[in-house]
Order: C-alpha cells, then sequence, then structure tokens
C-alpha cells in the first residue's frame, strides 16, 4: 500500500530530524523532551513497517515478524506520549528560563 510507504518515509525522516535536533540542543530537559518525540517517530517508523510486511509477504513467518513489529512499535508510540508529556511541563519551564 503506498500510503503505509508514505508514512515509513515520513517516519524515518521526523526519527533522523528529532536525533540531529537533539544533538544539536544543549538543555537537558529540552533534549529528553526532543527524545521522546523522536521515539514516537521510531515506534510509527517500526509499526508501518510491520503492517506493511502483512501486504508484502504472505507467510506465517512474515506475520509472526510483522505482529513483533506493530506490538513493538505500539509500545514504543505509548512509552514515546507517556514522556512527551511528562516532560513538556518542565521543557517549557526551562525554556523561560525559570530553573
Amino acid at each position: 500500500m503506498p500510503i503505509l510507504v508514505i508514512l515509513i518515509v515520513f517516519s524515518l525522516a521526523f526519527y533522523v530530524f528529532y536525533k540531529i535536533k537533539y544533538v544539536r540542543s544543549t538543555k537537558l530537559i529540552e533534549r529528553k523532551w526532543i527524545s521522546s518525540k523522536s521515539g514516537i517517530a521510531l515506534g510509527l517508523f517500526v509499526l508501518t513497517f510491520g503492517l506493511n510486511q502483512l501486504y508484502l509477504n504472505h507467510s506465517m513467518v512474515s506475520y509472526i515478524v510483522a505482529a513483533v513489529f506493530v506490538v513493538l512499535g505500539g509500545i514504543n508510540i505509548w512509552s514515546g506520549i507517556k514522556a512527551y508529556k511528562y516532560y513538556l511541563p518542565f521543557a517549557i519551564e526551562e525554556a523561560e528560563g525559570k530553573n
């Protein structure tokens, strides 16, 4: 499916973008916040890659690998969203200079 390929490319591009932004950042909490966003992008990449495998190959091994990728991607997205919500107020505080 072409939409999955587009999502795979965009999520990988966002992952690379956020990792570069992470390396360039000097503030501690901002780095953790950006890292959580890159984790969400990586999780979306793994999840969509697993879904794409369901459409490409039709063997039992492919189904098992795709299921593992979908589960791991979902867990990565979930933990990234939790970290994003946790670090957001601290990143705002750090950006305003209230530390």
